[in-house]
């Protein structure tokens, strides 16, 4: 599902549009009508996975027509690396206790999905009323933990992808679309 590059001058790295900032945009807006529809009458408490996801769930939290509460919790396996080190710590915790709360997990990207499987058994021994999961892509990876998010923007090949929040070593992550990350290959435009 490549996309045509447009005229804004790609940075070092980035080999290909995967995911163009309409697309993006417009499955936000599906995604924020359909979660919100399911919601509707409750006032789920969302948390974001910093810092990848931020961009996402601020874009998706505009995107619902309810009542809607925020938190973050931040988590780590990667560092600067390009692949996950298995090992998960939470840097970040909630500031409040969710039991009672119908929480709704707003992950970037699910990969190896290791990290996710952590993050969801420490909130599910938090007592929620309800734990959902929302991710905006999720790789297809025949080794990747079983993770079934509730909704997904994008199935994405299991290739390295950077921008709208996702980064490698805190670079890109303010590029308005989801691009393909090769760093031996010649930027098709240099900044």
């Amino acid at each position: 599902m490549p996309t045509s590059l447009d005229d804004k001058p790609l940075h070092r790295g980035i080999e290909r549009v995967l995911i163009s900032e309409q697309a993006l945009a417009q499955r936000v807006e599906e995604l924020g009508a359909e979660i919100a529809g399911h919601y509707y009458g409750r006032e789920p408490l969302m948390i974001g996975v910093l810092t990848g996801a931020f961009v996402f769930m601020s874009d998706l939290i505009r995107a619902m027509a309810i009542p809607v509460r925020v938190e973050f919790i931040a988590v780590s396996s990667y560092g600067l690396a390009t692949e996950t080190s298995g090992v998960v710590r939470i840097l970040k915790d909630l500031s409040r206790p969710i039991e009672g709360e119908h929480v709704l997990l707003v992950e970037d990207i699910i990969d190896s999905g290791l990290t996710l499987r952590y993050l969801l058994d420490v909130l599910h021994r938090r007592n929620p009323a309800s734990l959902s999961l929302a991710a905006l892509l999720h790789k297809e990876k025949a080794r990747a933990a079983e993770i079934v998010p509730d909704w997904v923007g994008f199935t994405i090949p299991d290739e390295f992808v950077v921008g709208y929040g996702l980064d490698v070593a805190e670079r890109y992550r303010n590029l308005p679309f989801v691009g393909v990350y090769r760093p031996d290959e010649k930027p098709v435009y240099s900044s």
